[in-house]
């Protein structure tokens, strides 16, 4: 089962949604970094359920412990081990199907493969998986920050409501965390939510848009030919459950477009050579070009709906109706972002270490 990430920063997630923890281990930090659990809850805080009306209302705390790997509030360059322990597990909810795979999850996939799929809210293949790489996004994003490297997300789109104009940085860092949706635009937020709860109401859910980007990254990260930094993002990207589709800079929209429209001119600015637009989305050749780099991801409405779906009970061998009970989210982007931003960050932060670009000297005490 493939749960491990990275190259030289790399990532091992465990856990199961209802079972007793979970977590991930980090190894190739490297010694010195400042880090608290403080650190690591601010972005567990984010992505934890229970938080809106357009999120599960699992009751979890995500309160994180470090395990391993920092002494007297510093990394020691040996492998961080973090754990969140699972509180609100309730797998009751999950009886009715224990025979009966659920339409649009992993059930059958993981029957096919293994020969039986923990029924419990889908066990590893849950979306509390997350858990786990948003705990080691936050140790990727302090890393990142070394190097004036920001990341941010938000939600584009949402049941079909989108934000229909180019959205500035500081809307992203001042309004994102200020609406359930976390859209970076107030007045489309509203209306997200309000379209994601009308489709709640009806028993369905909804599926939408969720962009990150980074900010601050330098030229010269990726390698030809399969080790491409694009190609890293889109695999990170994808590796999220829901995630369907992955777009990098103008995405799905060059097909539509001329190569005089599709090239970003390349000019002089202050005696530094980049490019006039961003089209490209920050990669060239699967090298970074030094201006933001910017990912869409499309992300599925979320499977879990209480309207009748046809399934097959493998006790009986026959076709059959489920109708689940639980608790889900109506729609999964605004839980998504922070889960993006961290798979970004983490990507980054190996690309970082691989370059040599991270050394530990620019790393101060911090108040």
């Amino acid at each position: 089962m493939g749960s491990l990430f990275g190259k030289k920063l790399r990532v091992m997630t465990f856990g199961e949604s209802h079972g007793p923890a979970v977590g991930v281990v980090v190894e190739g930090v490297p010694a010195g970094l400042p880090l608290r659990e403080e650190d690591l809850q601010r972005e567990l805080d984010r992505r934890r359920p229970g938080q809106s009306p357009v999120s599960s209302p699992r009751q979890e705390r995500d309160r994180v412990e470090i395990l391993s790997g920092v002494f007297e509030g510093r990394t020691t360059g040996a492998p961080l081990c973090l754990m969140v322990r699972n509180e609100g597990a309730d797998p009751s909810a999950y009886e009715q199907v224990k025979t009966k795979p659920r339409p649009g999850h992993a059930d059958l996939t993981y029957l096919l493969k293994y020969g039986h799929v923990d029924w419990r809210g889908g066990g590893r293949s849950s979306g509390r998986e997350t858990v786990g790489r948003v705990a080691a996004g936050a140790v990727a994003k302090l890393l990142l920050s070394s190097c004036g490297v920001e990341v941010l997300g938000h939600t584009l789109e949402a049941a079909g409501v989108r934000v229909e104009r180019e959205v500035e940085d500081r809307e992203i860092r001042e309004n994102a965390e200020r609406n359930p949706m976390r859209c970076a635009d107030p007045e489309v937020a509203r209306r997200m939510e309000e379209a994601v709860l009308e489709a709640a109401r009806q028993g369905d859910s909804t599926g939408g848009v969720v962009e990150v980007r980074a900010v601050g990254v330098p030229p010269g990260l990726g390698d030809p030919v399969f080790d491409k930094l694009d190609a890293d993002i889109a695999h990170a990207m994808m590796s999220i459950g829901g995630v369907k589709a992955v777009e990098i800079g103008e995405g799905t929209r060059f097909a539509r477009m001329r190569g005089s429209e599709a090239n970003d001119p390349i000019v002089l600015r202050e005696g530094r050579i980049t490019t006039l637009t961003n089209k490209a989305g920050g990669i060239l050749g699967g090298i970074s070009v030094g201006t933001p780099i910017v990912v869409r991801l499309t992300v599925k409405p979320t499977p879990s709906i209480s309207l009748p779906q046809r399934t097959v009970d493998l006790e009986r061998g026959e076709e059959t109706v489920v109708e689940l009970r639980g608790r889900f989210d109506p729609n999964l982007c605004p839980r998504v972002v922070p889960v993006a931003e961290a798979m970004l960050a983490l990507v980054l932060a190996d690309h970082l270490l691989l370059s040599g670009k991270l050394p530990p000297d620019r790393w101060g005490e911090r108040g």
